[in-house]
């Protein structure tokens, strides 16, 4: 796929982007640089310094993450959190305000509600659902509008159109953790999202083996995110962007693969009266459905299920599976299978879980490049096993 005419597809950006041809006699492979230190020119105070985010490794990796996104630049640091708290220590100040989407992970709800809150900048979340509840929120105060779309562990979508004239007219930031979408199924730059967070854990490095976050968006924005990262000591290894440098490489036919394997799965699970209801947004049952189609090249490679007979039928399903590994995480090659009640959601109550849509017996499923028919008959040896 090309982005716009012109320009280089995704997986020849994500294999050579970034990339300084090598001479005669050197490696293919690119090389790591697994140093903290690196020699400086003298009479001059520029140094490349592992914390800075600008060691060889790095500096490729970040090339090759804005062009995917078509940014202007890109970050990488230690971890998904890492991002996102960076990000928005770059975007707000005490005093300012901050609207929010009520639909985002765990990790960033805690994030919003008792570290920026204690830093003195006001927060409001809103209902998706709710058309008015953006524009409602605004104050003369507010300085940025986040969200998460696709939402995990639910797999709703959000539209972008709406809240791109609502900050357009109002000149504030508009932020969207794309984690579950990555930057082969939706560049949310192009539908006018400023910023664009990723937990480079899943999908960008695709394998299960690195921690790493990234934040693409304009070079001057990227440069005070540099600054919180440099700071708070938030820089990544130079290992693990070599890992993700790796993974990235194969980043098309993954995502590619996964969405074909997710469409399939889930259609399967939707005919069977075991689930009661199948979370993708690839059916034509999902609520968001229509939305999802009109801006996503694919629609990922997450999905869940409901277990009809509830929790405990749940936990006899995950022990009978055998290529779903449980796991918390999502985005590798490898399916991977969770229960939201005992990780990302286990500080709510029962009722609070179902309220946002995450009852007992759901099943968050992140299907990896296995063949899609051996997963779904993993699916059917365990539903009939757990009877």
């Amino acid at each position: 796929m090309k982005s716009k005419p012109g320009t280089m597809g995704i997986s020849t950006i994500a294999v050579h982007a970034g990339a300084m041809h090598g001479t005669p006699g050197d490696a293919v492979a690119p090389s790591l640089n697994q140093s903290v230190s690196f020699v400086m020119d003298t009479g001059t105070t520029e140094q490349m310094y592992t914390r800075y985010g600008n060691t060889p490794n790095a500096e490729i990796v970040q090339k090759r993450l804005a062009l995917l996104e078509g940014a202007e630049a890109a970050l990488v640091l230690s971890s998904g959190m890492g991002a996102t708290t960076c990000a928005m220590l770059a975007l707000l100040r005490p005093g300012d305000h901050l609207i929010s989407s009520s639909w985002i992970y765990g990790g960033t709800h805690t994030l919003f509600t008792r570290e920026l809150t204690a830093m003195g900048i006001e927060l409001s979340f809103v209902d998706p659902l709710e058309p008015r509840g953006w524009r409602q929120a605004l104050k003369k105060n507010t300085r940025a509008i986040f969200l998460e779309s696709p939402v995990n562990p639910t797999c709703r979508v959000l539209d972008l159109a709406s809240l791109r004239l609502i900050a357009k007219s109002e000149g504030i930031a508009l932020v969207i953790d794309s984690t579950l979408a990555s930057p082969v199924n939706l560049r949310p730059l192009e539908h006018g999202i400023d910023v664009v967070i990723h937990s480079a854990t899943k999908y960008l490095n695709g394998h299960h083996d690195i921690l790493a976050g990234a934040v693409m968006g304009s070079a001057s924005f990227i440069d005070e995110v540099k600054q919180k990262m440099i700071v708070f000591g938030q820089a990544p290894d130079p290992f693990a962007c070599w890992l993700l440098e790796r993974g990235l490489k194969t980043i098309e036919v993954r995502i590619l693969r996964q969405n074909e394997n997710a469409l399939k799965v889930a259609t399967w699970c939707e005919g069977r009266k075991e689930i009661s209801k199948v979370h993708y947004p690839g059916l034509a049952s999902h609520p968001d459905h229509a939305i999802a189609k009109s801006m996503m090249r694919g629609f990922g490679g997450l999905m869940a299920i409901e277990l009809a007979a509830g929790g405990n039928a749940a936990e006899g399903f995950i022990r009978k599976l055998k290529l779903f590994t449980h796991a918390s995480s999502l985005g590798g090659v490898d399916s991977l299978v969770s229960e939201p009640r005992f990780t990302s959601h286990a500080k709510l109550s029962s009722k609070e879980r179902a309220a946002i849509g995450i009852p007992d017996g759901f099943l968050r499923l992140s299907i990896g490049i296995e063949n899609a028919e051996d997963l779904i008959a993993d699916i059917e040896q365990a539903l009939r096993a757990s009877e």
